[in-house]
C-alpha cells in the first residue's frame, strides 16, 4: 500500500499527497535528517532511540507507523507548517538531484494540504 495524507472534511476528490511505502519512508527520511536526526535510529523505525530525545516540530508527522491511520490536529499542522515551507528553502540551496526535486514537489503539495487544514479547522488524516 502507501501512506495518503488528506483533510478530514469528507472531500474525496479533495486535496491530498500520497507516496508508495518506499517513497513515504525516504520522504520522512530525508526530514528526519534536515532535523539532525537519522530516521533508522528511532524507537520505532528499527532502533532505540525514543522520540523524546528529538526536539523538533516535525515529530507529530515523523512518529508513525508505517501502516497509517490516526490523524493531526489543527494545532498539529499548524507548528509543522512552517518547519516544512523552511525546509523547501534549504533544499532547493543544495544539489539538485531528481530524489531531492521529488521531495521538495512533496512538501510543497503537504503543504498546501496543511493549509487547508489549518484554513477550514480540521484535522489532516493518514490513511
Amino acid at each position: 500500500m502507501g501512506l495518503i495524507l488528506f483533510p478530514g472534511d469528507g472531500d474525496i476528490a479533495g486535496l491530498d499527497v500520497a507516496w508508495s511505502c518506499t517513497g513515504s519512508n525516504a520522504f520522512r527520511r530525508r526530514l528526519a535528517q534536515a532535523e539532525g536526526s537519522v530516521l533508522d535510529e528511532m524507537r520505532g523505525f528499527g532502533g532505540e532511540r525514543p522520540w523524546s530525545d528529538v526536539s523538533t516540530t516535525l515529530e507529530p508527522f515523523l512518529d508513525r507507523p508505517d501502516d497509517g491511520g490516526g490523524e493531526l490536529s489543527t494545532a498539529e499542522c499548524t507548528a509543522i507548517l512552517p518547519r516544512l515551507e523552511a525546509a523547501i528553502g534549504e533544499w532547493q540551496e543544495q544539489a539538485a538531484d531528481l530524489l531531492l526535486q521529488r521531495h521538495i514537489e512533496d512538501v510543497r503539495q503537504l503543504a498546501l494540504v496543511l493549509r487547508l487544514c489549518i484554513e477550514k479547522d480540521i484535522e489532516l488524516l493518514f490513511l
